[in-house]
């Protein structure tokens, strides 16, 4: 759609959002359909009001299921099978055509026909940002006219404040800093807001995060406001959700990128431990205090429990655990239950039933003999990025000397995230008694095709199999193909892929003070010193702490702290980003991607055996992609309309 950021920011958005109110959100808002109205009556009572604003929940794009088959991976972490997946934008970034963004509508930052106010989920996208910016000072600015309690006038102004602060800071980061737009603009006014630098930008999203804070409830069932709709709150922004963002705008303005610019070569590598240092205590202390309140049991949040009796099948041990982590991303035979459980802190709408097959859950594992059924497009993780990201079960990376890596049994005694995330050599991919023609692919043959091996060339296939020697069961379970069927309607699979969560939290917390200070840093705020949060997350699933001698030296424990943040937040989209901030998008071994080699040894049995035990030789590495990036390609280009709607708005440099 044509120049929407005039539309959005100029236009009479008020009679749509009036009459729009947010349809598809009403089953878990419980919005009163009355809402619907025009005129000053929509500021007047909570009901009403409160459906004014969740029109910014509806906006929230599903990064999953935005189109059929999307992606959202776009750092060193994943690929696409050739051939279809080419057309995707994980490929179009590396090969540096950021342009493709605006003209691909596979992905959550566009969507050809964005409509805020629709109830179809293919229609939302970021693009919604300056529209419901515009929304939200509509809302701040008839404030006065409304006539309920303290207590609901407060929520009202923190969700505003809060989505305010929040479409911004989304934007910025992929599009570097913006004009703060903090009042709702008329077509007489002249539009001339400078472009503000990303740290500009946050200290106002930063304002406008802290009052949201102060505003909202811990946990709406508890509240006034949330009373009349209790049980149904989870979607709600909260407290912590608020503080949450805080301390995350406050870290990405205090990391090397938003601090020195955009660079290339050698010295990026001393640069991105330069952090400004008096902005990370103050993300440190924001996340502390939310880590504060879901410590202290004040709010709906709590780290999901990592236990199981099958951690291939993702089976929860249910006599010692009451909530499960494959939860977080997707449930299965639960009433098509909305993912996230206890630790999701940041959600967009309810997805609808049987909407995650059409088609995110059949992205992800071979299609030879149509093993996975439909769209021949397949997201596969990249061999670096697991042989950095999932270390050693003893907390060490595989690169150091004292890890017990053996290159010879390489899956044996992993960090335990890597059992319950990666499907590699030898797994049992199809539980079903497969046909005949498919009972050679029934436990992965993952191996190097030689020419020698034809059920390994067909699995090694780089058009439908894997042409890294992986694939990913983290986001959807490997019960995903024709055999097993979970994505049939039985299922019952719901997936959604959370904005934030708890673990989130506490990575941020750590690497505010590893950027502060170091492994000891506290926040006044908070208990537990960085290293602490980190050991939090290990804890959760067994593995060991981090050694004292990354924590005696503040570079190799901010390094240890990235490699956790890998481990933990892999594949859920923030990869570009974190390379982005730390300046190392351009840096090599950041900018390649890679496939594992290796052939198997002797007539191991996989269907007696766990694969993990199996012996291997010729472990090694081969580049498949390797990104020339430039100083441009740290931030994306805006569209031509959008810099050509004034002199000050500016395009991103390079672009």
């Amino acid at each position: 759609m044509k120049n929407l950021l005039n539309k959005y920011i100029y236009k009479g958005v008020m009679a749509l959002a009036m009459v729009a109110g947010m349809s598809s959100c009403t089953d878990y808002l419980d919005k009163n359909p009355d809402s619907d109205v025009d005129g000053d009556a929509v500021f007047t009572d909570f009901t009403h009001f409160q459906g004014f604003v969740e029109l910014n929940y509806n906006c929230i794009p599903n990064k999953e299921s935005n189109m059929w088959c999307c992606t959202f991976n776009w750092g060193d972490d994943e690929i696409m099978n050739a051939g279809l997946g080419d057309s995707h934008l994980t490929h179009q970034i590396d090969l540096g055509n950021y342009r493709n963004w605006y003209n691909n509508n596979q992905h959550f930052l566009h969507a050809d026909n964005p409509d805020p106010t629709s109830s179809d989920k293919y229609a939302h996208s970021m693009e919604h940002a300056w529209y419901c910016i515009r929304h939200c000072n509509i809302g701040l600015e008839n404030l006065d006219k409304f006539q309920g309690s303290a207590d609901e006038k407060n929520v009202l102004e923190g969700q505003l404040l809060f989505f305010r602060a929040w479409w911004h800071h989304e934007l910025m980061n992929f599009f570097g800093g913006l004009p703060y737009v903090d009042k709702a603009f008329e077509p007489s006014d002249e539009l001339n807001l400078p472009r503000l630098s990303f740290r500009e930008c946050a200290e106002k999203c930063a304002a406008d995060y802290r009052r949201a804070a102060d505003l909202l409830p811990a946990n709406w069932d508890n509240h006034p406001a949330g009373l009349r709709t209790k049980g149904h709150n989870d979607l709600r922004i909260t407290k912590a959700c608020a503080l949450g963002y805080l301390g995350k705008v406050l870290l990405w303005a205090a990391s090397p990128f938003n601090v020195h610019g955009a660079s290339t070569g050698a010295g990026n590598l001393t640069l991105t431990y330069q952090y400004d240092a008096e902005l990370a205590k103050r993300a440190a202390d924001a996340l502390g205090e939310a880590l504060s309140l879901i410590e202290g049991g004040t709010t709906p949040y709590a780290l999901a429990e990592y236990k199981y009796t099958d951690i291939y099948n993702h089976i929860m041990d249910k006599s010692n655990s009451t909530t499960n982590f494959s939860d977080i991303f997707y449930t299965t035979g639960k009433n098509w239950q909305m993912p996230g459980t206890v630790e999701a802190v940041m959600r967009g709408p309810m997805p609808d039933n049987n909407g995650s097959n059409w088609n995110f859950s059949k992205l992800w594992g071979p299609k030879i003999n149509g093993l996975v059924e439909h769209d021949a497009v397949i997201h596969m993780p990249t061999a670096n990025y697991i042989n950095y990201a999932y270390g050693m079960a003893n907390g060490l990376p595989l690169t150091d000397p004292e890890s017990g890596f053996d290159p010879t049994h390489p899956f044996k005694d992993r960090d335990p995230r890597f059992y319950h995330d990666i499907m590699f050599d030898g797994f049992k991919f199809i539980n079903n008694d497969p046909s005949k023609d498919d009972a050679i692919f029934q436990y992965l043959p993952l191996q190097s095709a030689n020419g020698t091996d034809p059920t390994a060339e067909l699995m090694r296939d780089a058009n439908n199999g894997s042409r890294t020697g992986y694939f990913c069961q983290k986001l959807v379970p490997h019960q995903c193909n024709k055999y097993d069927g979970m994505y049939n309607w039985g299922g019952a699979l719901q997936t959604y892929l959370p904005y934030m969560r708890v673990a989130d939290i506490y990575l941020m917390y750590a690497e505010a003070g590893a950027a502060a200070q170091g492994a000891s840093y506290k926040s006044s705020k908070y208990g537990k010193t960085a290293v602490e949060a980190i050991n939090v997350l290990r804890d959760r699933v067994g593995a060991a702490h981090v050694a004292d001698k990354f924590t005696a030296d503040q570079k190799k424990f901010i390094d240890e702290v990235r490699r956790e943040r890998a481990c933990e937040l892999a594949f859920e989209g923030f990869r570009w980003n974190d390379l982005q901030r730390w300046l190392l998008l351009t840096e090599y071994p950041y900018n390649i991607k890679t496939s594992q080699e290796f052939r198997r040894v002797g007539n191991f049995d996989y269907s007696k055996n766990d694969p993990r035990d199996a012996e291997v030789t010729g472990w090694s590495e081969k580049v498949i992609v390797e990104r020339q990036f430039s100083t441009r390609h740290y931030l994306f280009p805006f569209k031509n309309d959008d810099v050509y709607l004034y002199a000050d708005f500016g395009q991103n440099p390079g672009w």
